[in-house]
C-alpha cells in the first residue's frame, strides 16, 4: 500500500498519470472515425510527418539557444503534423495517388526528414528515440500543459460535432444531401487526428500511436452496438490500458508504449475469444424463452408466431411477451 501511496505521491508519477488519461480519453475518439472511414493507418502516416516536425523543433530551438534544446518539438510536431494530414487529405480527394500510395509517401519521408533535420541539428538518431517510442517518465510540466491543451481540443471537436463528423465518416454523399459541408468536416478530422497523434507521443510514442487510436475502437466493436456506444467503451478502455500500463512500468523498467500497446492487444484477444461464447447463450436463452412447452394451455403466455387455438378465421392471435425498449 505504501508503495502505491509513493507513487502517486510522485510529481513525476502525477504528470505521467494526467498525461495517460487524457490520452486514453482523446486517442479513442478520433480513432472511431478513422475506422468508420477505414483509414485506420491513418495515424501512422501522421506520426512518421511529425518526426520531421520533431527534428525541426529542435533545429529551431538549438539556433534559438533554448533550453532544453527540444522545447519546440510538440509546437513542431503539431504543425508538421496537420501539414501531413492535409496534404493526404487533399491527395485522397482530389489527386491521382491512391490513399495506400500516399500513405508510403509519409512513411518513408517523414522517417528520412526527421533523422535528416536531426543530424543538422546536431544531434543524433538517439534524440528522436524518446518521441519514436514514448518517453512519459520526461514529461515536463509544460510538455504537460501542451497536452492537456491539445487533448481537450480534441474532445472538444470529436465528441462536441459527432453527428456532422459521423454523417461524414459514415456517407459523405448522404451528409452532402443533408447540406453538412462535406470538405470543411473531412478537413477538420484530418486536423483533429493530427492533433491525437502529436498528443499521444510523449505517451506510447510516434510508432505506435496508431494502435491506441485504433486498439480501443476494435475492442468496443466486439460488444458495443451503436456509434455512440463504440467511442464511450473505447474512451474507457483506452484510460483503462494507459494506466495500466504506465502503473506496471512503475514496477518494472519496461517500455510504457509497449507495454500499454500489448495490454490493449491482450484486451482484443481476450474480447475476442469470450464473445462467441456470450453470442451463443444469449442466443439459447432466446430460444428457450420462444419455446412454448403447452401451447394448448389457455393460461400459457402467447409466444411470437404461434395462433392462439380456437380462434374464428385463423386470425393471427399469437403468443409470447413483446420486447420493449
Amino acid at each position: 500500500m505504501s508503495t502505491f501511496v509513493e507513487m502517486f505521491s510522485s510529481p513525476l508519477m502525477q504528470r505521467a498519470l494526467i498525461a495517460a488519461v487524457v490520452v486514453g480519453l482523446a486517442a479513442p475518439v478520433m480513432g472511431t472515425y478513422l475506422v468508420q472511414r477505414r483509414l485506420s493507418l491513418l495515424g501512422d502516416g501522421i506520426g512518421h510527418v511529425a518526426l520531421t516536425g520533431v527534428a525541426a523543433g529542435w533545429l529551431v530551438g538549438n539556433a534559438m539557444s533554448l533550453t532544453p534544446h527540444d522545447a519546440l518539438a510538440i509546437p513542431g510536431a503539431v504543425v508538421a503534423a496537420v501539414i501531413g494530414a492535409l496534404a493526404i487529405d487533399v491527395v485522397r480527394a482530389r489527386g491521382r495517388t491512391s490513399g495506400d500510395v500516399a500513405l508510403a509517401l509519409l512513411f518513408y519521408g517523414g522517417i528520412a526528414g526527421g533523422v535528416l533535420i536531426i543530424g543538422l541539428a546536431g544531434g543524433t538518431t538517439a534524440n528522436l528515440m524518446g518521441y519514436l517510442f514514448g518517453s512519459i517518465a520526461t514529461v515536463s510540466t509544460s510538455d504537460l500543459v501542451q497536452i492537456v491543451i491539445l487533448g481537450a481540443l480534441v474532445l472538444g471537436v470529436g465528441i462536441g460535432l459527432r453527428p456532422a463528423l459521423f454523417a461524414v465518416s459514415h456517407d459523405e454523399e448522404f451528409a452532402r444531401s443533408l447540406g453538412l459541408p462535406v470538405r470543411l468536416l473531412n478537413m477538420m478530422i484530418a486536423i483533429v487526428a493530427a492533433l491525437t497523434v502529436t498528443v499521444a507521443m510523449r505517451v506510447v510514442g510516434l510508432l505506435l500511436v496508431s494502435a491506441i487510436m485504433i486498439l480501443p475502437v476494435a475492442i468496443s466493436q466486439q460488444v458495443a452496438t451503436s456509434f455512440r456506444a463504440t467511442m464511450r467503451l473505447a474512451m474507457g478502455v483506452g484510460v483503462l490500458v494507459c494506466v495500466s500500463g504506465l502503473v506496471i512500468t512503475y514496477f518494472r523498467a519496461l517500455s510504457p508504449g509497449a507495454v500499454i500497446v500489448c495490454l490493449a492487444i491482450a484486451v482484443y484477444a481476450g474480447v475476442a475469444a469470450v464473445r462467441p461464447l456470450l453470442v451463443n447463450r444469449s442466443r439459447a436463452r432466446g430460444a428457450q424463452a420462444a419455446f412454448d412447452p403447452h401451447p394448448d394451455h389457455p393460461d400459457d403466455v402467447l409466444v411470437a408466431g404461434m395462433t392462439e387455438p380456437g380462434t374464428a378465421g385463423g386470425s393471427t392471435a399469437t403468443r409470447g411477451t413483446t420486447a420493449r425498449e
